[in-house]
């Protein structure tokens, strides 16, 4: 299992909405909207690093307001 924290900009005003869309995708385990520089955190798993990233693609990015997204996978090291 392959797990990522996915960090989210929105356009003003849609982070609690982005936010409330994504918890609901099969896949993503928490989406929180938060302040800072981002403004929506979500973290997801998928059984292959290939499936998170249709994930990311397929499914969150086509999420209406959310302008840019980046994927930090999670490693055990």
């Amino acid at each position: 299992m392959v797990q990522a924290y996915i960090l989210i900009q929105t356009e003003v005003g849609k982070a609690s909405t982005v936010a409330e869309v994504i918890a609901k995708v099969p896949g993503v385990i928490q989406a929180e909207d938060v302040t800072g520089p981002y403004d929506v955190i979500v973290r997801a798993q998928a059984e292959t690093v290939d499936a998170l990233g249709r994930l990311v693609v397929a499914k969150v990015q086509q999420v209406d307001g959310i302008t840019r997204t980046l994927t930090c996978p999670v490693v055990h090291l």
